[in-house]
């Protein structure tokens, strides 16, 4: 998660909880999306990764490293795989010298607020390689919700294309279910040749 959620995924408890209610879900469909993009072994950053599972997916196609802003989520993966790199980072700032040829995402930059969303999304761009792509998944739909202390925003695919076309060109923008309605939507865009 990132630092804009706040406290909520700094105690073991909050952990546990999320853990509990994502049980079962992953995005290996979403990934599979990618891969009709992105070419295999190419680097990849995964943004708020929360336990990994993702991350792990994605780490059996690309040379994955995962990022979050809570320190008991990366400690609980490092444990488990040692190998795959891992870095603290806040979702707006994307504060770090590292480069990628791609960024993902499953349902986290939701939790920002729109100025936060553009934001990030400029720092993606400065962080991709040339031609760099970003694969990103949000709640589809209109407003605002608060849940468990966390804000989540909706979004529909004119307001995502609005956030994203100052740096990035969509290349797919697609309506799919995850909560048995269709309730979401997957971006894949590339990095503008002038960012």
């Amino acid at each position: 998660m990132m630092e804009s959620s706040g406290p909520f995924y700094q105690t073991p408890e909050s952990v546990k909880e999320y853990l509990e209610l994502s049980e079962g879900i992953d995005g290996r469909s979403l990934i599979e999306r990618l891969h009709h993009f992105l070419p295999e072994n190419s680097s990849v950053l995964e943004l708020g990764m929360g336990p990994g599972k993702d991350l792990e997916i994605l780490n059996q196609y690309y040379e994955a490293v995962g990022s979050d802003f809570s320190e008991l989520f990366l400690n609980r993966f490092r444990e488990i795989n040692p190998n795959i790199p891992l870095m603290k980072l806040d979702a707006i700032t994307l504060d770090t010298d590292n480069r990628f040829d791609a960024i993902y995402t499953n349902k986290v930059l939701h939790h920002l607020k729109p100025d936060e969303i553009r934001k990030s999304l400029k720092n993606q761009a400065g962080l991709l390689n040339s031609d760099g792509l970003i694969c990103h998944s949000f709640w589809k739909g209109k407003g605002v919700e608060e849940i468990m202390g966390l804000t989540f925003h909706h979004y529909e695919a004119e307001d995502l294309e609005e956030l994203i076309s100052p740096y990035f060109q969509t290349l797919s923008m697609e309506e799919y279910s995850e909560m048995g309605k269709v309730d979401s939507i997957l971006v894949i865009a590339r990095k503008k040749a002038e960012q």
